[in-house]
């Protein structure tokens, strides 16, 4: 026991947090835009999977590093095209169109496993590239501070860059401007020359290389290789990080953060010898619970309001 509290009471345990939330922060980005253009994208894990993927064959048959980060991004942008398709020019619920290309992305993904690295399960025959760790200069030789905010995978750092680059989008662009108004109320965009279609399918495409970029960190900087299914369901806990922010980015990246802490949580707890069931579920428990208590101030937050506004017609 005095070792497990000695292991989360360190830097070392913030800097596993910080890591490991990087591709829940990447995945709670893509459902804000895509929620923001009033999408509600469910297709996030499984672009990330097919990125995480295509990135690490890439790199591996053209051993540049560059080549496999373009691929993984223009397999992202794909996936968000096709759930553009889908739903925005075929209108399909967008739900169903995740369910069917997250399956999609499992079962294909094990296929192009087997096609090009000669195994079902992963692509660890194969010699693919990684991202580099970034140590900060100055920052790195100050104790905890160090520690904490220095060491860290590229896409780490471009995590939080993206948080900023998602809050400029969306808040100081015309772009922007425009897929908020899309939204909220596409009747009226349209109705003052928008064009709504076009606006959502350019929002959930730009999701596409957001989510992309939360998977190659999986396969390409947290390890580097890909494994089956190895997403873990980030895709969904980000789309949960997000309806706990409230399409903040601010908020978000909390939440995001609030998630990473309960998966470095159950890594660390391993120190105490449960059995890897229970260590296995708590993230996805404790991410069901905060949904819960989320719901709960929601129902009585709209409550309170409605009482408000019968009292305030009487």
């Amino acid at each position: 026991m005095e070792l497990f509290l000695s292991n989360i009471l360190s830097a070392g345990f913030v800097f596993i947090i910080i890591r490991v939330a990087t591709p829940i922060i990447f995945a709670s980005m893509a459902a804000l835009i895509s929620t923001k253009a009033g999408v509600v994208n469910i297709t996030i894990d499984g672009t990330m999977l097919m990125a995480a993927l295509i990135g690490v064959l890439v790199s591996a048959y053209t051993q540049s590093l560059l080549l496999g980060c373009l691929g993984g991004l223009l397999t992202g942008m794909v996936m968000g095209g096709f759930l553009a398709f889908f739903h925005v020019k075929m209108h399909a619920p967008s739900n169903t169109t995740g369910v069917a290309m997250n399956l999609f992305a499992n079962g294909f993904s094990v296929f192009l496993c087997v096609i090009f690295a000669g195994d079902k399960g992963s692509t660890s025959k194969l010699q693919s590239l990684s991202f580099p760790t970034i140590h900060i200069p100055f920052i790195k030789d100050i104790p905890i501070l160090g520690t904490i905010v220095s060491g860290h995978n590229l896409f780490t750092y471009l995590a939080f860059l993206t948080v900023i680059g998602v809050y400029v989008l969306i808040y100081k662009t015309p772009l922007g401007l425009r897929i908020r108004a899309v939204g909220e109320y596409d009747t009226a965009a349209k109705s003052v020359g928008e064009n709504p279609d076009r606006i959502k399918i350019i929002a959930l495409i730009i999701a596409g290389a957001v989510s992309a970029m939360g998977g190659m960190f999986l396969s390409m900087g947290y390890v580097s290789w890909f494994t089956r299914s190895m997403t873990g369901a980030r895709g969904f806990i980000g789309v949960a990080a997000n309806a706990i922010g409230r399409d903040n980015p601010l908020y978000v990246l909390l939440a995001a953060m609030l998630f990473g802490l309960a998966q470095a949580f159950a890594n660390t707890i391993q120190i105490l010898q449960l059995p890897a069931e229970i260590i296995a579920m708590m993230p996805y428990v404790i991410t069901l619970v905060v949904m819960v208590v989320n719901s709960a101030r929601e129902s009585v937050s709209a409550s309170n309001k409605k009482k408000k506004n019968v009292a305030g017609l009487d």
